[in-house]
Order: structure tokens, then C-alpha cells, then sequence
């Protein structure tokens, strides 16, 4: 898939923080931390204004599926880590 790049300007604080979730191998670079987080943001914008088809859970687990593609029982074990 062909990606657009942007040029966004982001406080000190939250490159840290990105950059620890990087150091702990949760993502490989900033850049997929960073897209992570902006398709979070899409899908939290979606909840509620997805059709209701019968099977709203279902497609909703299926999203935050593909979202959380790549990320492996250390990733996540790393990441609960960092929430401590």
C-alpha cells in the first residue's frame, strides 16, 4: 500500500513516551507507533456511526484485529509493562 508522508510538529513529552514504547520492542520505529495511534483514533471515531448490521461486536472485533496486527505476546506483555 502506497503511504502519504506528513509533517507533524509533537511536544517533547509524547516523542519520549514513543520513543520508550520503541526501546521496549513494541513497535519498531516511531513511524509505526505513530500510525498505530492515528488508527486508534480513526476507529474510536467510528464507534457508534458503524452500521448497526446485527453484528456490530463482531465487526468491531475484527477491526481491532487487523489493528493489532504484528503484535505478539511480548509486545503486549512489554506494553503492560510500561503501563505499570
Amino acid at each position: 500500500m502506497a503511504m502519504e508522508q506528513i509533517q507533524v510538529r509533537i511536544s517533547k513529552g509524547i516523542i519520549e513516551r514513543v520513543d520508550s514504547l520503541v526501546e521496549a520492542g513494541i513497535y519498531e520505529t516511531r513511524s509505526d507507533a505513530i500510525r498505530d495511534g492515528v488508527r486508534k483514533l480513526v476507529v474510536s471515531d467510528l464507534v457508534g456511526i458503524i452500521p448497526n448490521k446485527g453484528d456490530t461486536i463482531k465487526d468491531l472485533k475484527a477491526l481491532r484485529k487487523k489493528l493489532s496486527k504484528g503484535m505478539t505476546k511480548e509486545k503486549l506483555l512489554a506494553l503492560n509493562k510500561l503501563m505499570d
